[in-house]
């Protein structure tokens, strides 16, 4: 019923971001309150047209609210916050549960022997167009936005990541140049921080980065918004390729520590 209201209101073409929205977002996500105006009226935009496309869906019990739905969009929406049309054109659902949940994995060891376990998630992306999230996680990573953890920011990277095909820690982009760079700069970042944390230095990035390149793209992410000044002064090559790929600074919404 919730989510139905906030379709019909976003799908109108004039329609205006409540007073009462902006409130919660400034009360659920401190980052939002950081924005210039510019910013926020662009991601209002934003917003208006994820709720309208994606499908929301609560689970394991959960009941949707207006602060779950525009929470979860604002922060996926900050992502694309200078892409027209669809923010996320082959999403079609985000699934919602209370805290924690199970997934199953399958894993081929390298004699070729497929076992299959419960993993617990606090969130996933899945190719086809689906992202799923556990909302205390989401809540959590929205409030705290100087710790570099934030899953929805991380599990909507992975989008980004699928929709030029494999996923494999580079999303699509606008030419050949561009991959180069991306693909030389973010090689020898991610072989870089492999090697420091085999060494046990301490690190900018979280060291779930080094599970695979499609992790270190979505880590990196979670930290170039909420860690910007410090990813800068660690790794600035590959935040300047992060700042051209999203379109945005972020460390002019944090002051210098």
């Amino acid at each position: 019923m919730i989510l139905q209201k906030l379709k019909d209101w976003f799908g109108r073409k004039e329609a205006v971001f409540h007073e009462e929205w902006i409130a919660l977002l400034k009360k659920n996500l401190p980052l939002y309150a950081r924005l210039p105006e510019e910013l926020r009226l662009r991601l209002h935009e934003r917003i208006s047209q994820f709720i309208a496309t994606v499908r929301f869906e609560g689970c394991g019990g959960l009941e949707l609210t207006e602060d779950m739905i525009l929470t979860v969009a604002a922060q996926a929406c900050l992502l694309v916050i200078h892409r027209e049309g669809r923010p996320y054109p082959r999403l079609q659902a985000v699934y919602l549960y209370p805290s924690t949940f199970h997934s199953k994995q399958k894993r081929v060891d390298a004699l070729g022997i497929v076992t299959e376990g419960e993993v617990f998630r606090l969130g996933e992306s899945w190719g086809r167009g689906t992202v799923v999230l556990a909302w205390d996680s989401v809540a959590h990573g929205a409030r705290d936005i100087a710790d570099g953890e934030n899953v929805t920011f991380h599990e909507f990277a992975h989008q980004l990541d699928h929709e030029d095909g494999p996923t494999d820690g580079a999303p699509a982009l606008p030419g050949r140049s561009a991959y180069r760079s991306w693909s030389r700069v973010f090689h020898e970042n991610y072989a870089e921080f492999q090697h420091e944390l085999e060494e046990g230095r301490a690190t900018v990035l979280d060291s779930y980065g080094a599970t695979s390149p499609a992790e270190f793209f979505a880590v990196a992410t979670e930290t170039f918004f909420e860690k910007p000044r410090q990813l800068f002064r660690k790794r600035p090559d590959m935040y300047e390729e992060l700042r051209k790929y999203y379109g945005l600074d972020p460390r002019e919404w944090f002051e210098e520590p």
